[in-house]
């Protein structure tokens, strides 16, 4: 019997993600451009004829049925009617949700898929000529970021707060123009953003307090859309159409 048949689950992932030798990494390095080239130009191509999209984020682990995927659905289902695209990281969860609610409304339902030794699948509500696979997460947000008109982030974990934080320090940093970034849930967002303002801004002086305003926490689908209209209106700007 071989080795692997004795390791359990935990095992066999812990095997998979272990560090590999200086020599083999250094190696593999030359190598991986052609492979992280080949992506970027999938993506770009594939993407930029897609049109104006929303991005929403949020656990793969949600459950269907639970509170925060059913209120994804309605909210990629409104966010479509309202003449938006939605893309999500292609998985289960909040982001099957957004597809399926994209997918119901007759809209264009995006998936940027990433290969994970755990929780990540595709789901059936992706357009199938919509449905990009990725081995590399900067090369994946890259294309959050560029091909989105905005960020809708339902509660999630450390990937869903990698990919908001990604996004407000591009917009702060200037090195991408604005666009709303909307968390949906405000009791799972308050506590967060009570530190950020007491702690990051008001006593460590860390931030500004004028990032703020590219945040803005709400709970219903109407408030989304009503965020997102907003926004364009505000600092009169084109969702590009």
């Amino acid at each position: 019997m071989r080795k692997e048949e004795f390791l359990d689950d935990d095992d066999k992932i812990h095997d998979k993600l272990k560090q590999k030798p200086w020599n083999e990494i250094r190696t593999n390095d030359s190598w991986a451009i052609f492979k992280i080239m080949s992506e970027f130009v999938n993506g770009y191509e594939t993407m930029a004829r897609i049109g104006p999209c929303v991005s929403i984020f949020g656990s793969a682990r949600t459950k269907p049925d639970t509170k925060y995927y059913l209120l994804a659905e309605k909210i990629a289902y409104k966010i479509s009617k309202a003449g938006y695209g939605v893309i999500t990281g292609g998985g289960p969860g909040i982001m099957e949700a957004g597809n399926k609610g994209a997918h119901n409304g007759a809209g264009t339902s995006v998936g940027l898929n990433i290969e994970l030794p755990f929780e990540q699948h595709y789901n059936p509500y992706i357009d199938k000529d919509k449905n990009l696979n990725f081995d590399y997460f900067f090369v994946r947000k890259v294309m959050f970021v560029k091909y989105s008109q905005g960020f809708v982030v339902m509660p999630g974990g450390f990937g869903t707060l990698d990919e908001l934080f990604e996004a407000v320090t591009l917009i702060q940093t200037k090195k991408i123009g604005k666009f709303p970034i909307i968390l949906v849930g405000s009791e799972f967002w308050a506590g967060l953003f009570e530190w950020i303002k007491t702690v990051m801004i008001a006593k460590e002086g860390n931030a500004n307090s004028e990032d703020m305003n590219l945040i803005k926490i709400v709970d219903t689908e109407d408030e989304v859309v009503e965020a997102l209209d907003n926004f364009y209106k505000k600092y009169n700007l084109s969702p590009n159409f």
